[in-house]
């Protein structure tokens, strides 16, 4: 890998400014989701086993560029503590006076965060000075926040400029390996599962991505903007209405690329938007079917599961991003339940299977069959951006191997 990672570091006795995505979800100021602090435990053990002296910074929600209490830190200092059985020490500020005087204070294999770097504004900003205050008196920095790693922020970027060597933690490291590495040359036949409700979301992706696959198989509401594209009676369902020549413009570049680009040969319908609501599925739309008109489709119908999963099955490498259904609602999750259990059926199997960031993250979790995927990436945008050939400042800024 060209950037150098934790595990080429000589830390003890160093002070290691360590970036974490702990934006965790809290509710009347509990964690309700501990996965983001889980994640980056092995760098912090690995870390604090060389003798460290380690300070985690982090933002957490979206504060309006000052202090508020219910976006603090507090919360993760605890449950970190709690995980790792030992005092996690929460700075008041991320810089100042007191933050540097409990820096200094620190030993090797102790632990401090810093309070939330967007209770400054120069934090998004990537403003020089404050990204210099933040760096301090680190000796090295290792990023390991690969969901924040597409913003050039001074807690992701602008640090970088001020210590003597920068790293990738073990996730980045990670997450590199799966959304880059495993994808320059995958083991084939490499299918692609797109889902979400918008084409204009996940358009660069597509193109990008469809120059490896062999297959693409579409799913989510976005569906409706190619079958409207083609011609196709939609109903209610979500369509964009601006991007049906788009949609033509994808479906004819797969066509000259010789590329299998599958929509769902049938959906499931509904008439109201509701937990409960009657479903049933539309006939074929090859065999001229189509969405009746005052209903809605809201997932893929039982013809697209049996398609899907024998091309799923048959897979050797899958990524998947964006759920197929509005799987939210128990009775429109049929379809986003099928794919994951053929893509959790294809990894016994052999397959590489990396599940892309967003929502179909939350899907895996929800069917209780995480533990059943090569891979689960922790980002949203930076997943996104990584999969389109993006360069992410994150990963840019750190030192070479």
């Amino acid at each position: 890998m060209a950037k150098l990672s934790i595990r080429n570091l000589d830390v003890s006795a160093k002070e290691v400014l360590m970036r974490v995505d702990f934006n965790v979800p809290l509710k009347d100021g509990a964690i309700t989701d501990d996965t983001r602090i889980q994640a980056a435990l092995p760098s912090i053990r690995h870390l604090l086993a060389g003798g460290a002296k380690l300070v985690l910074c982090s933002h957490l929600g979206r504060p309006k560029g000052g202090p508020d209490a219910k976006y603090s830190l507090a919360p993760t200092a605890a449950h970190l503590g709690t995980l790792l059985g030992q005092s996690v020490k929460l700075a008041p500020d991320c810089i100042g006076a007191q933050a540097a005087a409990l820096r200094a204070a620190l030993q090797p294999g102790e632990v401090l965060i810093l309070e939330n770097t967007r209770f400054h504004a120069e934090e998004e900003a990537n403003d020089p000075a404050f990204a210099q205050q933040l760096a301090a008196s680190a000796d090295i920095f290792v990023n390991d926040a690969f969901g924040t790693a597409h913003r050039a922020h001074a807690s992701t970027e602008g640090v970088t400029h001020f210590v003597k060597q920068s790293a990738m933690g073990f996730l980045m490291e990670r997450e590199l390996k799966y959304l880059q590495q495993e994808l320059a040359t995958p083991a084939r036949p490499f299918v692609v599962i797109m889902g979400g409700s918008k084409v204009s979301d996940k358009i660069q992706v597509i193109m990008s991505l469809m120059e490896k696959a062999d297959t693409i198989l579409i799913g989510g509401a976005m569906a409706f903007t190619f079958r409207k594209a083609q011609g196709f009676e939609v109903g209610n369902s979500k369509v964009e209405a601006d991007k049906l020549d788009l949609a033509l413009e994808i479906l004819a570049k797969a066509k000259t690329m010789g590329k299998t680009f599958l929509l769902p040969s049938d959906t499931r319908e509904t008439d109201k938007f509701e937990d409960g609501a009657q479903t049933r599925c539309t006939p074929s739309f090859d065999q001229g079917g189509s969405v009746t008109p005052g209903w809605m489709g809201i997932d893929i119908g039982d013809l697209a599961i049996t398609e899907f999963r024998n091309i799923i099955l048959d897979a050797k490498t899958i990524i998947w991003n964006g759920p197929v259904g509005v799987f939210e609602i128990e009775n429109f999750a049929k379809g986003t339940r099928a794919v994951a259990e053929a893509v959790a059926e294809a990894t016994g199997r052999g397959a590489t299977t990396i599940i892309g960031g967003g929502d179909s993250v939350t899907a895996v979790n929800q069917f209780g069959l995480d533990d059943q995927m090569t891979f689960i990436s922790t980002g949203g945008g930076a997943s996104l951006e990584l999969l389109e050939g993006k360069v992410l400042p994150g990963v840019a800024a750190l030192s070479d191997a």
